[in-house]
């Protein structure tokens, strides 16, 4: 029988056996909750914050920049969202490229239908954003800008350092989202050089577990929580957080 190869690790990557094997032991030993006081509760605990320190090290950020969420999707909904409405008083536009994966497009779309501004970027061939109309888009009502790092379709890296500095120089306030879920594992994701306020990420792009991600949020970035129910993340997203992914 001929040996099957794998060749779309865009779409997912296989699970490496070192992050199973660090998951383990959240699985089977420590299992409390890590919002409890328990001995078992601070175990868990341990794991979670020493897995956020790890994020930021990758990303060159604070460790209390870090929300983990359920995934890129997640991620990429809740910078969106949680950016609008927490903004909403200042400005309701929103300017995001024409090729962005769904989690995003699709979060523009329903905030289009409750009465925000959506401006689309239009692409070249190659896939990559034209910087010109990017900076005609920007008002001093935009909110939020959000262009991808890397395509998942195509591939295309785009220019994200650049066009952060274009928003920035027509509005300071407007807060910048990249959706590195593709590149994370491949490019360089540090925030501050690419100047971005808001970056999101999902591990079973690169070798972790699915089921799992992260949500850079640069200190004093307006966010609305979307997932209300309790105080977990600095009350920035309800719910018991899955420590042996977060680990993984």
């Amino acid at each position: 029988m001929p040996k099957r190869v794998y060749l779309d690790h865009a779409a997912t990557t296989p699970l490496d056996p070192r992050v199973l094997e660090a998951m383990l032991p959240y699985l089977s030993d420590f299992w409390g909750n890590p919002s409890s006081l328990y001995v078992e509760a601070q175990a868990a605990r341990k794991g979670l914050d020493g897995a956020r320190r790890a994020v930021a090290e990758i990303l060159g950020c604070k460790p209390q920049e870090i929300i983990f969420t359920s995934g890129g999707s997640e991620s990429d909904n809740l910078a969106l969202r949680g950016v609008a409405y927490a903004s909403r008083r200042r400005g309701d536009h929103i300017v995001i490229s024409a090729i962005e994966h769904h989690a995003v497009l699709h979060s523009a779309e329903r905030l289009e239908q409750e009465g925000f501004r959506v401006t689309y970027l239009p692409v070249d061939s190659e896939g990559f954003v034209d910087l010109a109309e990017l900076e005609r888009a920007v008002d001093e009502e935009t909110t939020l800008v959000s262009i991808m790092l890397a395509s998942n379709e195509v591939g295309t890296i785009e220019p994200v350092e650049e066009a952060a500095r274009i928003v920035k120089a027509k509005n300071p306030r407007t807060a910048f989202h990249t959706d590195a879920v593709q590149a994370i594992g491949t490019l360089d994701v540090g925030v501050d050089r690419l100047g971005v306020d808001l970056l999101s990420i999902g591990a079973h792009k690169f070798y972790g577990p699915k089921g799992v991600g992260a949500l850079y949020v640069r200190s004093r970035t307006p966010l609305q929580p979307q997932l209300p129910g309790g105080s977990q993340e600095k009350n920035r997203r309800a719910g018991t957080e899955n420590v042996p992914y977060i680990v993984g």
